[in-house]
């Protein structure tokens, strides 16, 4: 599958053999001084262990993980599925509720970043400015 239904401003950053695949939002505004290149938001669609045990995520699983990372510790959406193309649906949706703004990425964080908020806030949503 190729992710042809991405909403806007979506990009497929990787897609491997193994079905695992990593989508990302507006790599054209995240770095070079626009919006910090760590923050890009990034989701994660793998089959690959969830545990927090270093190099567990090697092992494949029966289920696939849709995780958006707002930063690769901030987890702002976790789902799973039980197979690669509802997989794949479930990351099309997450992206899509991203886009719309309606995934609270404020809620992820412990210490707010409201500088960076008020700017993502122009490139997500109804009013996003492109």
């Amino acid at each position: 599958m190729t992710f042809e239904s991405l909403p806007e401003g979506w990009r497929v950053w990787n897609e491997e053999p193994s079905g695992r695949a990593i989508l990302v939002y507006r790599p054209d505004v995240f770095g070079g001084g626009d919006l910090p290149d760590e923050c890009l938001p990034t989701i994660y669609l793998t089959n690959g262990s969830r545990s927090a045990r270093p190099g567990s995520g090697q092992y494949a699983t029966e289920e696939w993980h849709v995780v958006l990372f707002l930063e690769p510790e901030i987890e702002a959406v976790a789902e799973t599925y039980e197979s690669r193309e509802a997989g794949e649906a479930g990351a099309v949706d997450v992206a899509e509720r991203f886009a719309a703004g309606d995934v609270d990425y404020r809620a992820a964080y412990q210490v707010p970043r409201e500088e960076y908020f008020a700017r993502l806030d122009e490139f997500v949503g109804g009013d996003a400015v492109e």
